[in-house]
């Protein structure tokens, strides 16, 4: 009888060790420094878990994509995010992935040497991205009215990410806010000159949050598993910055940018883990002051930041 039942726990053994991996599919951006949630696809196997990148435009853009259950897990700016939640995207923020990555950026013939300069110019941003929130607290500080339409002192005109080079170099706009590496690429290109890196205003540097749906969330063995894939790969990318620089230059951009423009990308941003409640909160007061993501019913961050898990992956891998 004992010999039986050895032979069963083998093959019970045997059954999960070869268990099919549970897939994790992960809606992401094309930025430097969302590389290492992109490298979790060629790391996370060790963990039983196969996961399936898909690239979006922007941030906003992958909330529909979650409602529609064809995302489990996604990088975004913390305001798109926020903006998911208010519209109803049943996620939850369970980490941070980057934080810094944004960059105002200004013709060098537009006579901007200063915010204030940007009265009667027409400003590019993305719409619904931590630029775009960026922005407009820069404006605010300096007593500036905006508007996407002319009569204020500011014209914003809202592009792609991938359209706001080209808008500058073609001199159809005067600066814009813009992520990173497409900012440095700007500067390294000679089309724009820095203006500022409009972290000086109360919300500090911009954090990006790892969101992931309330589904896969309580699925507490798959969502543990993923985390402590996120936190690995992100050490990794930490630790070995030239891993990191040779994945995000030919593998995500496909040598579209240089060596140098990531590098100068990442000397404006770092890959982090972590996210806050006090950050998620003021990021989601300014969005409501600025009116970006028109939210009705702004969430509260305490009920949907939800930083247990990661906690659990750090202590288990041993990651301060």
């Amino acid at each position: 009888m004992k010999s039986l039942l050895s032979i069963v726990a083998l093959f019970s053994m045997a059954s999960v060790a070869h268990a099919a991996p549970d897939v994790v599919r992960v809606g992401n951006l094309k930025f430097a420094h969302y590389g290492a949630v992109s490298y979790m696809s060629t790391m996370c196997g060790k963990y039983n878990l196969k996961v399936e990148e898909r690239v979006f435009p922007k941030g906003i853009d992958i909330m529909p994509a979650i409602v529609a259950g064809e995302i489990d897990v996604a990088a975004s700016a913390a305001d798109a995010a926020i903006a998911g939640r208010s519209g109803g995207t049943p996620i939850f923020a369970v980490a941070g992935f980057a934080q810094g990555g944004a960059r105002i950026v200004v013709r060098a013939d537009a006579g901007i040497k200063s915010i204030a300069d940007m009265k009667g110019k027409k400003i590019g941003v993305a719409r619904g991205g931590a630029q775009e929130l960026l922005l407009l607290a820069e404006l605010s500080k300096a007593k500036l009215t905006w508007s996407d339409k002319p009569g204020k002192d500011v014209q914003i005109v809202y592009l792609p990410f991938a359209d706001l080079n080209q808008a500058i170099a073609a001199k159809q706009i005067d600066g814009m806010s813009q992520s990173e590496p497409q900012s440095s690429q700007a500067i390294n290109k000679g089309f724009g000159v820095e203006l500022m890196k409009p972290y000086d205003t109360p919300m500090g540097e911009p954090v990006r949050a790892l969101v992931m749906t309330e589904k896969m969330y309580k699925n507490k063995d798959v969502a543990v598993r993923f985390m402590k894939c996120f936190v690995e790969t992100t050490k990794y990318f930490i630790d070995n910055p030239a891993i990191a620089q040779k994945y995000v230059v030919e593998k995500m951009f496909k040598g579209q940018i240089t060596l140098q423009d990531y590098k100068d990308a990442m000397d404006n941003a770092e890959f982090t883990y972590d996210i806050t409640v006090a950050h998620v909160q003021i990021t989601t007061d300014f969005m409501q002051q600025y009116g970006v993501g028109r939210m009705a019913n702004p969430p509260k961050a305490a009920d949907w930041v939800k930083l247990d898990i990661l906690a659990e992956a750090k202590k288990a891998l041993n990651v301060k």
